[in-house]
């Protein structure tokens, strides 16, 4: 059962591209940082992993948000942001991005963690199922719906 301190969030959006979920995803990132937590975003292939780095790099015009690729899980991350390709570790991140096909094992025991899916149906379903998933550890998550907006 998480604390209660924990928050859990599923950012599901309007728009249809991955693109717009990279993005939405940094704006998470951004946040986060600012906030001084330790950030780390779960992708599934180094390909969505290379977009997000060239992202964050060019997300502000003032500033880039400081950040590596970590190809496994065993490679430590030095940086406050970390684009992940293996399974993260909960006591090394605050905020956990999730963007990836499957829910970490140890899903629940991040302090905040926040799903973000784009209006793909392929998409969607993943998501449904980590909902599904969160709801068996006990976890009732928030979710912000964009696509029911006027």
């Amino acid at each position: 059962m998480p604390a209660s301190n924990q928050s859990y969030w599923f950012h599901i959006l309007a728009q249809d591209t991955p693109a717009a979920r990279n993005l939405h995803a940094a704006r998470l990132v951004d946040k986060a940082w600012q906030q001084g937590d330790r950030v780390g975003i779960v992708c599934d292939t180094m390909h969505q992993a290379r977009e997000l780095d060239d992202l964050l790099w060019n997300f502000s015009p003032d500033a880039f948000i400081p950040h590596s690729i970590v190809p496994d899980s065993a490679t430590p991350c030095t940086d406050r942001i970390g684009i992940l390709l293996g399974a993260p570790v909960a006591g090394d991140w605050d905020t956990l991005i999730i963007l990836s096909s499957t829910l970490p094992a140890e899903a629940d025991r991040f302090k905040r963690l926040a799903l973000v899916a784009h209006n793909d149906e392929a998409i969607l379903e993943q998501a449904r199922g980590h909902f599904r998933q969160l709801r068996a550890l006990g976890i009732e998550p928030r979710v912000h719906d964009q696509r029911k907006r006027d």
